[in-house]
């Protein structure tokens, strides 16, 4: 038996040694992990960044089991998350770990942020790690952000929806940044199709970059020492009494500090386990449908402060508040380690740091909680039961008024007033044909645009062109319709083109030449 476990154990050191003489990853790894850390840096309060990349790595592992049965088609999609759900052998509970994941995820993040602040680690050497924290912070929103719109539900089409209207409000690069987004004028599959290549590509490849860069640059520069009232960081010592602490009292991170790591990982991934076991996963509601305009979409509960903020919102602060409040606040935590990176560290004698933390997170305590219950949706009450007013059916075709019976059905008076009587989302209907022509009514009305939905799968052939005939009758106070101008030009050129050809055939033939 002894023999054995001796040739066991020749084996595995040779195998070891001949990927490291190929390698050369496996000792410097096995030095990195048993780095040497002030021994005051062993506690509970250091052990977030580690959970949030365990975390990380669950949802890198169950994104890709997930994608092997996920169809990213805007026909496709909301079918193959019921499959999941009801048809693959634990493809619900699949999908519950990946939603659940993602949520305390971003909490752990959150929480990892608010003790490095509190702790004053990101002054001086580790400005660039705080500084990569804070995309990274803003990379797991995004992925947050992108894998609600996977579900494509709904709430996913009208919450995406939502989003484009906000970014529409940028100024100058508003249109084109919507176009992007959606990769065209409305939200079908070419906008499912650039959310799955954010959500399975490009965000999880700049996480884990992200990720590598801030592990390397807390080896470089070790992990913050326990801040103590009264020790001041100043740029000319900092450096010297941190190595000087760490000799002193330094123990390896792997096994002395980590252990504590690796148990709050393992507790939080049997959080997620029980919450997807017993919560299971995060839908997917009814299918999308975008002439079912009294909804109320409800984004994750990350985002619910947002749809909170914006219900008490007047509408005329709604665009100033959402281009200038993100910058700033973006920006202040990208400046926040330059602009203090020397001083106290200790919470107890940073009494105005602690006072904006618990003020932040009071307050979207409060609105992400009112966010349950106060969504925020553009204000589209019913109109269908009031009728089409008679001076608009008069001296009307058949055609034309049963135009008028699919906008009453179709709920087009949620959106758009007749009269002075319907919706403000779009623009009134009264004098519509003076200022579109048939052609662009007919765009507008199938592939939709700026805020309206496509209405290109709500509508049979027949019903498109009698709703068109009947708003083609609606010119306001009798103005003249609308007339394209480009092919009025073209039009107008072929006219004199003609007319060259004419004069020609008649001087040719005036002279006996063959044309």
């Amino acid at each position: 038996m002894g023999s054995m476990k001796e040739s066991v154990t020749t084996a595995g050191r040779k195998g070891y040694e001949w990927l490291e003489h190929r390698l050369g990853l496996l000792r410097p790894m096995a030095d990195a992990a048993a780095h040497p850390t002030p021994a005051n840096n062993a506690s509970w309060w250091y052990v977030f960044g580690s959970a949030a990349t365990v975390l990380l790595i669950l949802q890198v592992m169950t994104g890709i089991l997930l994608a092997l049965v996920y169809s990213p088609s805007a026909n496709e999609a909301w079918t193959s998350l019921n499959v999941l759900n009801h048809n693959v052998a634990l493809g619900w509970y699949l999908r519950a770990l990946h939603g659940w994941g993602s949520d305390f995820m971003i909490a752990i993040v959150l929480i990892h942020m608010v003790q490095v602040f509190l702790f004053g680690s990101y002054k001086f050497p580790r400005e660039l790690t705080w500084i990569v924290g804070v995309v990274l912070l803003l990379l797991t929103l995004g992925m947050a952000f992108t894998g609600q719109v996977m579900r494509f539900d709904q709430d996913a089409y009208w919450g995406l929806g939502i989003g484009a209207s906000i970014a529409s409000r940028v100024p100058y690069i508003g249109a084109s940044l919507v176009h992007l987004i959606l990769g065209g004028a409305i939200i079908g599959g070419a906008t499912l199709s650039r959310f799955f290549t954010l959500h399975v590509f490009v965000i999880p490849g700049l996480l884990l970059a992200g990720v590598g860069m801030h592990v390397w640059m807390v080896l470089r520069h070790g992990v913050s020492d326990w801040p103590m009232p009264g020790r001041l960081v100043r740029k000319s010592t900092y450096e010297k009494e941190y190595h000087e602490l760490t000799q002193r009292t330094g123990i390896p991170f792997v096994p002395d500090a980590a252990w504590k790591d690796a148990v709050f990982a393992a507790a939080i991934l049997f959080a997620v386990m029980a919450c997807a076991f017993f919560f299971g996963p995060f839908g997917p509601g009814g299918p999308p449908d975008p002439t079912i305009i009294q909804t109320a979409p409800k984004p994750d509960f990350a985002f619910l402060w947002i749809y909170a903020v914006l219900a008490f919102l007047p509408p005329s602060l709604e665009t100033p508040v959402l281009m200038v409040a993100p910058v700033l606040g973006i920006a202040g935590l990208l400046l926040l380690p330059l602009l203090a990176s020397e001083g106290e560290r200790h919470w107890a004698r940073r009494p105005v740091a602690v006072l904006m933390v618990s003020v932040i997170a009071v307050t979207l305590g409060i609105f992400t909680r009112l966010g349950t219950y106060t969504p925020w949706s553009p204000i589209m009450d019913a109109w269908t039961s009031n009728p089409i007013p008679p001076k608009y059916l008069h001296d009307r075709t058949p055609l034309e008024r049963e135009g008028a019976i699919v906008l009453q059905n179709k709920q087009c008076r949620n959106c758009h007033a007749l009269d002075g009587v319907g919706g403000l989302r779009g623009p009134t209907l009264d004098s519509v044909a003076s200022s579109l022509t048939e052609d662009q009514i007919v765009r507008q009305v199938l592939q939709g645009g700026g805020n309206m939905p496509a209405y290109g799968n709500a509508l049979n052939p027949s019903e498109t062109k009698a709703l068109v005939s009947f708003l083609m009758t609606l010119r306001g106070n009798d103005l003249e319709p609308a007339v394209d101008a480009s092919r009025s030009l073209t039009q107008t050129s072929g006219f004199h083109a003609a007319r060259s050809s004419a004069a020609a055939k008649d001087t040719n033939a005036a002279s006996g030449q063959k044309p």
